[in-house]
């Protein structure tokens, strides 16, 4: 009887045994299952700045956007116009931060950020009232095919926009200048446009040549 018992026992360990292994092999498959995917969000930006340096020497000029409250419901501000130099070529490059990092943290400047992912971001451009001789009519945010001067691209000859080329009218004239940055992951493509995609950054300056 005691050896009876015994082969009883050891049965009914090795069936505890296989229905806790089991047990476990389908926990972690549904844990799995459950991993949530990597999404493609926004980059939060609470600063933008343009800068505008003339080609061929003279006075660089700076126009600011920021976010009063970071991640409130307050979006990003222009802190003034631009005011630009008559018949002058300017280069023009963008700035992007998270302000509410630290600059010795790797998502504090959202420019590298937007640079490495080329291929997932594009910035696009209107303007009014002839401010600019070159790139001539009123930008590509209404139409994709329409002249912008980009300096930069990404990996598949596509612009990017941290980088542009402007030239002033020849004529004193204000307007408004708009920058949209659109985050575009496997969306960008050689026909997307300013409404393909996540919004990264949308603000509209007033602007003075004169």
């Amino acid at each position: 009887m005691k050896h009876n018992f015994l082969n009883i026992k050891n049965n009914t360990l090795r069936v505890l045994f296989t229905t806790l292994a089991m047990g476990s092999l389908v926990f972690m498959a549904g844990c799995d299952d459950d991993d949530p995917e990597k999404e493609n969000v926004p980059e939060l930006i609470t600063k933008v700045t343009l800068t505008f340096t003339p080609i061929g020497g003279g006075t660089t000029v700076e126009a600011t956007a920021t976010d009063p409250d970071g991640e409130g419901v307050q979006e990003l501000t222009v802190d003034g116009p631009i005011n630009l130099a008559t018949e002058t070529r300017y280069t023009m490059t963008i700035e992007l931060i998270n302000g509410l990092l630290q600059p010795t943290d790797d998502e504090y400047f959202i420019t590298e950020e937007v640079e490495e992912e080329a291929d997932e971001h594009m910035f696009f451009f209107a303007w009014t009232n002839n401010v600019f001789d070159s790139p001539s009519g009123n930008g590509n945010v209404d139409n994709r095919a329409d002249a912008v001067n980009y300096n930069d691209e990404d990996g598949d000859g596509l612009p990017l926009g941290l980088s542009t080329d402007w030239t002033t009218a020849s004529a004193p004239v204000s307007g408004t200048f708009r920058v949209i940055l659109k985050h575009q992951p496997d969306l960008k493509s050689a026909t997307s446009t300013a409404d393909t995609g996540e919004t990264d950054v949308d603000i509209t300056f007033d602007i003075d040549i004169e």
